[in-house]
């Protein structure tokens, strides 16, 4: 089972553009992520910079509308993510557990769906997706 790990940091979502975290944050941060490596379970990882550098689409009556960040409804955002394989979603708490988050620091679990958890039709309508997923990152 795949899980996605989202840190959650209060406050980010006003978050000025270029704002980075201290040095000895993302030392301990490192730490961390070699032990998620070193166990095998590491998939993938990334920060997101703060949404007043992002934008969102919206499709409300159709028609596709732009609005660039920050966005004043927002009361959390994702500062970043890991990508893990875990045997439980229990498997998964605990290493989200051994994270050097802070007090301000929030992360959320979401299993990933994998197309065997979806109907024969729907598994037919999305047959090329395992592909698709295989391909990523090999066309340039």
């Amino acid at each position: 089972m795949r899980f996605m790990l989202l840190m959650i940091p209060r406050g980010y979502e006003s978050a000025p553009a270029g704002i980075v975290p201290p040095v000895d944050r993302v030392a301990e941060m490192m730490k961390y992520n070699e032990s998620l490596q070193q166990a095998g379970v590491l998939l993938a990882l990334d920060g997101l910079h703060p949404p007043s550098m992002g934008a969102r689409v919206s499709f409300a009556g159709g028609t596709p509308k732009v609005v660039d960040g920050p966005f004043a409804e927002a009361k959390e955002c994702v500062g970043g993510y890991w990508v893990i394989q875990a045997r439980s979603r229990e498997e998964a708490i605990e290493w989200a557990r051994r994270c050097p988050a802070s007090e301000d620091e929030t992360i959320e679990i979401r299993q990933v769906q994998e197309i065997d958890d979806f109907p024969a039709d729907w598994q037919a309508a999305a047959a090329a997706l395992p592909e698709m997923q295989t391909d990523i990152g090999q066309r340039a």
